[in-house]
């Protein structure tokens, strides 16, 4: 029998973590046809289906989860053994992959990761952006990035961005229009433009003066799940959105937004990069890591967000 290689077992647990060869094979840097020609050419050769197939979903067979049990945890010694003797070269090398918020990539990425990447020539990075939260773990990341609440509690977490704070705006012309509100529940008033969570649910804006917290349901006609659309909505006139300053502080310097409420805009917690902690720290981690952690020191990240 021909000899399996660590492609094509890698190529088994990506299909079976993803449970798509689409998803799959954008993990792996490989075209689907090529991911299932793999795929098919090694159980050809095993003499057995490992994914029961249909045009819309991929599942492991009973064989195929019995193969997956024993050969997951072997690749995982043999990613650990590669990156501690990783640990003995000059400067780390590999694949750092990280999922974050769209949001917090843009936090990160100017101020921290292409500083890196400029640092550390031999390394690669991959940073997946989507709304909703996953298991990093699972999902074959090295790290996430989310706001310092949503971290799991067995994760270890380090600050990335200073506390955030949400920035309500709207364009001139819709002030000039229907006037400027004095407190959160003159937006009773406006046309607001809302956001949606990955999950479905709406956000609620969050405020606070003098001690006092105020949450409210903003109503309006638009509702969006991208804060880029939230932002390009505003700018034409659209109503009002409540979104971060990191993302809203360009348009109102350049007179393209109004910031409304100041007063009322409270302080979040800021962006966090979080690991597993019972892992061994991958060199290429531990070197973005330490990068993190001097730029938050060094307050090299202060025009990150306010």
């Amino acid at each position: 029998m021909q000899k399996t290689g660590l492609s094509e077992l890698n190529a088994v647990v990506a299909v079976a973590t993803h449970r798509s060869f689409r998803r799959a094979s954008a993990e792996l840097g490989m075209s689907p046809s090529a991911l299932s020609h793999a795929i098919a050419t090694l159980e050809q050769r095993m003499g057995l289906r490992l994914f029961h197939r249909t045009t819309r979903s991929v599942a492991l067979s009973e064989a195929g989860e019995q193969f997956l049990a024993r050969v997951q945890p072997a690749l995982r010694e043999i990613s650990a053994a590669m990156e501690a003797a990783n640990d003995f070269r000059d400067t780390p090398s590999g694949q750092l992959r990280i999922n974050a918020s769209e949001a917090a990539a843009m936090m990160v990425l100017a101020p921290m990761v292409l500083s890196f990447m400029r640092r550390y020539p031999d390394m690669q990075v991959d940073i997946v952006t989507e709304g909703r939260f996953v298991d990093i773990v699972a999902q074959g990341f090295d790290a996430g990035i989310r706001s310092a609440d949503s971290v799991p509690e067995d994760m270890i977490a380090v600050p990335c961005t200073p506390p955030l704070r949400f920035a309500t705006v709207a364009s001139p012309a819709y002030v000039a229009a229907h006037g400027r509100p004095h407190t959160p529940a003159d937006l009773a008033a406006h046309g607001c433009i809302r956001t949606r969570f990955a999950s479905g649910g709406i956000y609620k804006w969050d405020f606070a003066k003098d001690g006092k917290r105020i949450s409210i349901d903003a109503h309006g006609p638009l509702t969006l799940d991208n804060h880029h659309l939230m932002l390009e909505a505003a700018l034409h006139g659209m109503g009002v959105a409540w979104i971060s300053e990191f993302e809203a502080a360009p348009q109102v310097a350049a007179g393209r937004l109004v910031h409304l409420l100041q007063d009322w805009s409270p302080a979040f917690p800021g962006q966090c990069l979080y690991y597993p902690g019972h892992r061994h720290v991958p060199a290429g981690l531990r070197a973005f890591i330490g990068m993190v952690r001097e730029a938050m020191r060094e307050g090299d990240n202060s025009g990150v967000a306010s």
